[in-house]
């Protein structure tokens, strides 16, 4: 059941994220405003050093906790529906990972729909995956993210099996958006409480961005439509609160049904990506704890 502190805060959510829509804000401010609401309200997590960096041709940086486990490397991908988001927005939430996993995390800053569209931020993810692999030779590489930015994390461990590189340790998702094209049911039946996303609309219009003149069913837009076999082990949390429910339970059947291990843990009461309120409720530390720990027994195991 959720906590009391997790329902009070999700109706606070909902009321500012209803706030923030009326203002209709363009997009520039839009994406300006959630930058200073993240760095007012999400807690970075004490002894995580932030460096900016570059890695190859893409800007980001290296999140690195006092305490690090073992060898091995986090790439973070930030969510934002594809046309928002930084590593600004998703700083301490991809610090807490770092903490919480006892490895670096590289929060990358890839571009953005729809000034750049599709293939672009796969491009870049693509780009800085390989670039890791050559400047940290023999280090097991992670994947990670949240909504848009797990779903863009699937995409690239896809792309990595067919182009036969080296696999990511495992994935760990937060929510993941992967059906661009909005066939899933709770994408209009949990309409109603997502904080995010009460109506399709918002989803609609970052797909048709992200997308340009790709199909929406593209295996690499909208993973939900690729083949799911020979990926990682891959863990996926999801609230029952959000319209991208079916994305998570489909996908971890899917992979499954297709020979690759994955395992979604549903949390009652939850909300999309929830675990920026890490530090502040329960229902978030206890999944970051749990990303952490996953990416930290595969990194280990890999190394």
């Amino acid at each position: 059941m959720p906590s009391f502190k997790s329902r009070l805060l999700y109706h606070l959510v909902k009321h500012q994220l209803a706030k923030l829509a009326r203002l209709n804000l363009p997009l520039p401010q839009f994406r300006l405003a959630r930058e200073a609401a993240a760095l007012r309200l999400f807690r970075m997590p004490p002894g995580v050093a932030v460096q900016e960096a570059r890695i190859g041709a893409c800007r980001g940086e290296w999140l690195r906790p006092e305490v690090v486990r073992a060898k091995g490397i986090v790439l973070y991908l930030h969510g934002g529906a594809y046309t928002g988001g930084s590593c600004i927005t998703h700083r301490a939430l991809a610090a807490r990972l770092a903490s919480a996993s006892q490895h670096s995390v590289f929060n990358l800053d890839y571009r953005l729909a729809p000034e750049h569209p599709f293939p672009a931020a796969l491009d870049d993810a693509l780009a800085t995956y390989k670039a890791l692999r050559v400047e940290h030779r023999d280090v097991p590489i992670a994947l990670s993210g949240d909504s848009a930015g797990a779903g863009l994390a699937l995409a690239l461990a896809i792309s990595l099996r067919d182009q036969a590189v080296t696999p990511p340790a495992a994935l760990a998702l937060m929510s993941p958006w992967t059906d661009l094209a909005l066939t899933n049911d709770t994408h209009r039946s949990k309409a109603a409480v997502d904080p995010y996303f009460p109506t399709t609309e918002r989803l609609r219009a970052a797909a048709l961005h992200y997308a340009g003149e790709t199909e929406l069913h593209h295996p690499l837009v909208s993973p939900h439509y690729a083949k799911l076999g020979n990926l990682p082990a891959t863990l996926i949390h999801v609230g029952t609160r959000e319209a991208l429910l079916d994305d998570s339970l489909l996908l971890s059947q899917r992979m499954n049904a297709q020979g690759s291990r994955a395992e979604v843990e549903v949390f009652p009461g939850m909300w999309h990506v929830w675990q920026t309120l890490h530090g502040r409720m329960h229902e978030a530390d206890q999944s970051v704890q749990g990303l952490g720990a996953f990416l930290s027994g595969h990194l280990r195991g890999a190394a």
